[in-house]
Formats: C-alpha cells, structure tokens, sequence
C-alpha cells in the first residue's frame, strides 16, 4: 500500500497549471471540469497543527479530472515524465477499465502528458492509450515513447490559459466522426 506522504507531490507542477486553466474555462463559460480528490486515510495527525503527517490510499482512484466541455463529458489524468520513455506502470489498470467504461457512455477519456525535460505538453487520445497498454499486456514494451506519440496533438498555451487543451479535444473529436 503506497503513503500518502511519499508520492503526494509527483505531477504537481502539471496539475497546478491544469486547475488554473480549469478555473479559467469555468470562469468564462467553455467547460466544467473538476479535480477528482484522492481519498486517503490518516493514520498520523500531528497533535499541535492538526495536520496529517501520515496517510495511505483508502481506495483505488479513477482519474485526476472529470467533468463537461460544451456537454461532452470527459475525464482525464494528468502525467508528468522526465524522459523520453513513459513506463505504463504510471497508469494503472483500473483507470484503463474506468476510462474505458466512461468512452462507452459516450464520454471523451485522455490524458495529459507533461515532458518536463522537453518543456511539451501532449493530450494523448484515449484509443492511443489503449494501444500502448494493450501491446504490453500482449508482451510488448512496458513503456511507450515520445517518438511514438502524435505530434499533432501537443498543447500550447492561448489567450492566458496556460494548458489549452480544448483545440486537441476538438482534434480527438474530429477524428472520431
């Protein structure tokens, strides 16, 4: 079981960025989108701060965000890599299943995908996500690599909103029809 305390700051730098630009989206109308919060189980509290100094995972999450573009629903999880080489270990199974189901309602399922080493950001389409994690579990490469993904996705920031990802939403929408 993983602590709270030893993994609670990977990918913060993306995730800050994506609540401020969040936030802008709610602000002038485009979309609705939340961050999911992981549910944790204090087992330290420190006495005097009243602040959790120990926790673990309560229960398996689903994705870091969740909620409606124009009335498509998406959910997506925010990933940091320093290399060229994303490991699919970083995205458990259960979020492939959840994403999966959520596509089958009619959802849009991604992820964004933060190369700190490049300084890129890339929306990966949910059906690319799924070849990647298909092709390890048919004993394939356990990881999947900057060169493989489409470049025509990356993200730049627009109009102060630093991960406008809503261009390669309509991009992956686009290419669905």
């Amino acid at each position: 079981m993983a602590t709270w305390n030893t993994r609670g700051l990977r990918g913060s730098t993306l995730e800050e960025l994506l609540n401020y630009t969040n936030e802008k989206y709610r602000e002038i109308g485009l979309a609705l989108i939340q961050k999911v919060p992981t549910p944790i189980k204090p087992i330290n509290i420190d006495k005097e701060t009243r602040q959790i100094t120990l926790a673990y995972f309560d229960q398996k999450s689903t994705v870091d965000y969740i909620g409606a573009v124009q009335g498509i629903p998406v959910c997506f999880d925010a990933k940091e890599c320093t290399t060229d080489t994303f490991p699919l270990q970083n995205i458990h199974e259960h979020q492939i299943k959840f994403m999966e189901e959520f596509e089958k309602q009619g959802g849009v399922s991604f992820i964004i995908l933060f190369y700190t080493s490049k300084d890129e950001i890339y929306y990966i389409p949910f059906k690319d996500v799924k070849a990647f994690w298909e092709r390890s579990a048919q004993g394939g490469r356990k990881s999947f690599t900057y060169d493989e993904i489409d470049k025509s996705y990356r993200i730049h920031g627009k109009g102060g909103v630093y991960v406008h990802y809503l261009e390669e939403l309509n991009h992956d929408l686009a290419g669905r029809e």
